[in-house]
């Protein structure tokens, strides 16, 4: 859901560089000037982000793009496109293991091997995404401004569609602004190979016995935010949000090891299919997630501090700590350098197991996704940016790094040899830049 904050005089009465990184947070232009009533030229922002973890895992290479139009005096067209193409390796799930392991891939038509203490990775991860959105925003009276949005995305196993609107009220002679948003999505899911029943056993090449057909979920987001001018040189933004979900929510390529309980080797599969024992995972068909979010900008002296926290909490037993720090050093003729450090803590889901044992009752739900896990998230980068004579560009490197947090209950027999929780590392590295109106 894209929320939106429209034009006001409020960010007349802060700093330049501060205004423009607010107006830049909130989805809009600078401060509203009395200007002629020509209308604005197209806006163009344009972004190349590429994204690689570490011992050849998944790899992204994304293409952005926002077109930004006046269409009459204060309405608005936005118009966005992002390209995804992803590759590489994904973890499954499987556990690695003191000897070797066949699985079947996704589609059914084929197998691959691990190596005896290798992490179990699917390489034949590949996806292209294609997104479109377009938001119209314009002002319903003096104080309020309303925004109306839709977006579809496709890619070769999955597709979204949406609609979304905001209202944004200012008060408080324009130093206030209270903003409700809702957003509504529907998305199916077309698994390769179709979509597994949960729980069921992996199966040997050719037999589809163990999959159904494709599958769907809504998505319903709810969001209320205020923002606040403090003074000349500070701003305070805080949202609550809550998101409901319905329908399949499991990833369709994910499975979990069935071990001895005492060996902590792999048990036999299904009779005949000459596989150990993998069954795909399973996850409530519901979630409800609320989070609450917090910002303060802060102006010194031309330079921008932005330090924000999010709490999310959902019923699936997940809660997560987003710290976020950013502070832009502005230079003579329009340069700036930004250092930024993130730290994201989350708890496991009440139903992450990092193995089944064999023999012990089978869960209704259990998932071994290691992005349901309990883990810490570390985020280093820098930004450098210049202004030019028809807009501006940008540079930023990042280097992440996620830590798992080790679950003893999983360590019996041979698994106590193994890295059952590997650590994950990333570079992020984006380019951007941005020519029009502004």
């Amino acid at each position: 859901m894209q929320l939106k904050k429209r034009q006001s005089p409020t960010f007349q009465k802060i700093g330049a560089p501060l205004a423009a990184a607010t107006c830049a947070l909130l989805g809009q232009g600078t401060s509203n000037e009395v200007r002629a009533q020509e209308l604005q030229p197209w806006d163009i922002d344009t972004s190349l982000l590429i994204y690689s973890e570490d011992n050849n895992r998944v790899q992204d290479i994304s293409l952005n793009g926002l077109a930004r139009k006046e269409l009459r005096e204060d309405s608005y067209l936005n118009l966005t496109l992002a390209i995804d193409t992803l590759t590489g390796a994904s973890p499954s799930g499987a556990v690695p293991s003191t000897v070797v392991q066949t699985f079947t891939r996704p589609s059914g038509d084929g197998q691959y091997v691990i190596g005896a203490g290798q992490e179990p990775l699917d390489d034949t991860f590949q996806d292209t995404r294609t997104a479109l959105s377009a938001n119209w925003e314009w002002p319903v009276t003096r104080l309020a401004l309303l925004s109306v949005g839709a977006s579809l995305s496709d890619e070769f196993d999955y597709t979204h569609t949406g609609l979304n609107a905001k209202l944004a009220r200012d008060f408080n002679n324009r130093n206030t602004t209270l903003s409700f948003g809702a957003a509504l999505a529907n998305d199916t899911v077309s698994p390769v190979g179709g979509s597994p029943v949960p729980l069921a056993a992996m199966l040997e090449v050719g037999n589809d016995a163990n999959k159904r057909g494709d599958q769907s979920k809504d998505v319903v987001d709810f969001l209320v935010g205020v923002t606040q001018v403090i003074n000349r040189h500070t701003l305070v933004q805080l949202n609550y949000s809550l998101s409901q979900s319905d329908g399949y929510l499991t990833d369709p390529y994910k499975i979990l090891s069935v071990v001895d309980p005492v060996t902590g080797n792999p048990v036999p599969g299904p009779a005949g299919s000459g596989l150990y024992r993998y069954l795909y995972e399973s996850r409530p068909e519901t979630r409800d997630k609320q989070s609450l979010f917090g910002l303060v900008k802060r102006d010194f002296d031309g330079n921008v501090l932005e330090a924000s926290y999010r709490y999310m909490t959902d019923d699936w037993g997940v809660d997560s700590h987003t710290f976020d720090v950013h502070y832009r050093w502005n230079f003579d003729g329009g340069k700036y350098f930004q250092p930024h450090v993130r730290f994201y803590q989350q708890t496991a889901a009440d139903f992450y197991e990092r193995v089944l044992f064999n023999g012990a009752p089978v869960p209704t739900f259990a998932t071994a996704d290691y992005r349901l896990g309990e883990f810490d998230g570390l985020t280093l980068g820098v930004k450098y940016g210049q202004e030019t004579s028809s807009g501006e560009w940008s540079a930023r490197v990042e280097w992440y790094t996620q830590t798992s947090t080790v679950d003893s209950t999983a360590l019996v027999g041979s698994l106590n040899t193994l890295d059952l929780y590997p650590d994950m590392n990333a570079l992020i590295a984006q380019f951007t830049y941005k020519f029009g109106g502004r």
